[in-house]
């Protein structure tokens, strides 16, 4: 290590000494030379995501797990095991192993994350799905769910009802409308449970039952019925309709003027279009120069402008292997044109997390980018960096009039948003994750710096943190185990926030400048939910994951008026 200074101190003594990055030289009669040894740099790279996951020996009341090592640059100092998105143990980081006690029964999702000496948490590894068996030999049923309620809002019913007791545990619930089942609900938590029942026939009287089943699949007698009567109008949500599957992570999604879809494959890097009538898919191309980033990395985002149908440029957010960069390029018939590539923003820094990638064109007429600090929370707060910010810039990439600092910056202080999206009074929001305490829901505006890195939500994480003069506070706020949100669209004046992390979609009424009655809808009913756009006249595309596959969803919402 080269020294980074020395000054010379008067000394009787002789000998050397070492303290807090001092290294004390001196030779009797002589002076003493200070040569201070720089501090190592901070630790802002979080370790490799864990390896695959493998449930070993399963009984009635535990489990056993095992998954391979994390990288770091550093080092692994430990593994926190979740369940359905809640930590359950932690293992140093020398150890690859854990055996959760006090399963639940019923079937469940398990994934580990590691962290390092700094607090870094790495992204979360594969997902494995676990059902353990009964204790002993089960024949009786559970009792029938008591406390059955159902409200009706427009075409839309929601049920709730109280835990039935079981001698060994409630698996799921079932829920019927005039004796038809028309959906199901885990029987872990509770004591009370919930089930949204959307597209109720309007104008109708309903009746509704629940029962109980076992993990031996012994089922409950059916709970007394309740009756409501659906409204003639929808109010909420009116009716969810799947259109078409992905393999792929989908990363991503525009609507032309023809009504038809694009959006991206994340990790391949191709963009593909969806006929929503059909709902066939035909791959357009592969982004030249794409690249992984072992992590969130890769196509992050589309948009296409209003001059679409006479320009055809469509613009990309997308990965290379030396940085994130925003590039348009025409869409000819069924082809992309490479050819026709023109790079709009580069240098945007790239890391195996922490991408952000959001696109959306102003009214205007700029192009508005979210990025996030690829990892590295200071370049939030760093003029001189792109990361964290949200970008602004004309459609053939110059810097337009107006910024705040002369360049492309138009906000600060991000970590990684990943949701971005104009009201209808043309104002700008941003949504994105925060690192274990709060995510939040931003009103943009110019200049504005939100806190990042030190400050969360509302909470600070260092000196100062939040009462720092300047910092913009969220106008909403979730706790992350219910949060996790990245997708965001207005719809008159109503936000949808499509969650990964809690598998939900929030909906939130604009208010003045903030957002009032947020509530969670569809929670677990389709995955992980990662995308939401504005569709055609009074529907919403939503795009959710379950297993290997991810679903392409229309939703249809209640008239204007």
């Amino acid at each position: 290590m080269t020294p980074v200074a020395a000054s010379p101190v008067e000394s009787d003594s002789g000998g050397s000494k070492l303290i807090s990055g001092l290294l004390l030289v001196a030779v009797a009669g002589l002076a003493v030379l200070i040569v201070r040894w720089p501090e190592p740099p901070p630790d802002v790279q979080p370790p490799s995501a864990p390896g695959e996951l493998s449930v070993g020996e399963t009984t009635c009341t535990s489990v056993a797990l095992s998954w391979a090592a994390s990288n770091d640059d550093r080092e692994v100092t430990g593994y926190d095991v979740h369940r359905d998105g809640q930590v359950v143990t932690s293992v140093g980081g020398g150890t690859r192993s854990a055996v959760l006690s006090d399963v639940p029964a019923g079937a469940w999702s398990v994934q580990v994350k590691a962290r390092d000496e700094a607090g870094n948490v790495s992204t979360a590894g594969p997902a494995v799905s676990v059902t353990p068996p009964q204790c002993g030999s089960d024949a009786r049923a559970p009792s029938a769910p008591g406390g059955v309620k159902a409200t009706a809002d427009g075409t839309t019913v929601t049920m709730t009802w109280d835990a039935a007791n079981d001698d060994v545990g409630v698996a799921a619930y079932d829920v019927f409308r005039d004796g038809a089942k028309v959906g199901s609900v885990d029987g872990g938590g509770g004591p009370q449970f919930t089930f949204v029942d959307l597209g109720v026939p309007a104008s109708a009287r309903h009746r509704y039952q629940v029962s109980a089943r076992d993990g031996q699949g012994n089922g409950s007698s059916r709970s007394a019925g309740v009756e409501v009567t659906a409204g003639a109008v929808c109010t909420v949500l009116c009716a969810v309709t799947p259109v078409a599957e992905d393999t792929g992570v989908v990363s991503g999604l525009a609507v032309l003027p023809d009504g038809s879809v694009l959006y991206g494959r994340r990790d391949t890097f191709e963009v593909v279009r969806l006929d929503p009538g059909t709902g066939q898919v035909t791959p357009l191309g592969t982004m030249p120069g794409a690249a992984g980033t072992g992590g969130d990395g890769g196509l992050l985002s589309l948009a296409v402008a209003s001059t679409f149908a006479r320009d055809r440029w469509l613009y990309v957010f997308y990965s290379t292997a030396a940085d994130n960069r925003i590039v348009r390029l025409r869409l000819r018939g069924d082809e992309l044109d490479g050819a026709s590539m023109q790079s709009l923003v580069v240098g945007i820094p790239r890391g195996k997390v922490h991408n952000g990638g959001r696109l959306r064109f102003g009214r205007d007429g700029r192009l508005y980018a979210a990025t996030g600090d690829a990892g590295n929370p200071r370049l939030a707060q760093d003029q001189r960096s792109l990361g964290g910010k949200v970008l602004r810039f004309n459609p053939d990439g110059t810097v337009p009039a107006g910024n705040p600092f002369g360049g492309y910056i138009w906000s600060l202080g991000h970590r990684s948003p990943q949701g971005l999206a104009f009201d209808a009074r043309g104002r700008l929001w941003v949504q994105e994750s925060g690192d274990g305490l709060t995510d939040e829901t931003n009103l943009v505006v110019k200049g504005g710096n939100y806190g990042w890195p030190a400050c969360e939500g509302t909470e600070s994480r260092s000196t100062g943190g939040c009462e720092t003069p300047g910092f913009v506070a969220p106008r909403l706020g979730f706790a992350a185990a219910e949060g996790g949100c990245g997708g965001m669209a207005f719809v008159r004046d109503v936000v949808y926030l499509a969650c990964a992390g809690s598998s939900r979609l929030y909906r939130a009424d604009l208010d003045g400048d903030g957002l009032a009655n947020a509530q969670p809808m569809l929670v677990g009913a389709y995955g992980q939910l990662f995308t939401v756009e504005p569709g055609a006249v009074g529907t919403l595309w939503l795009v959710g994951g379950a297993g290997t596959g991810t679903r392409f969803l229309r939703v249809t919402l209640p008239p204007a008026g």
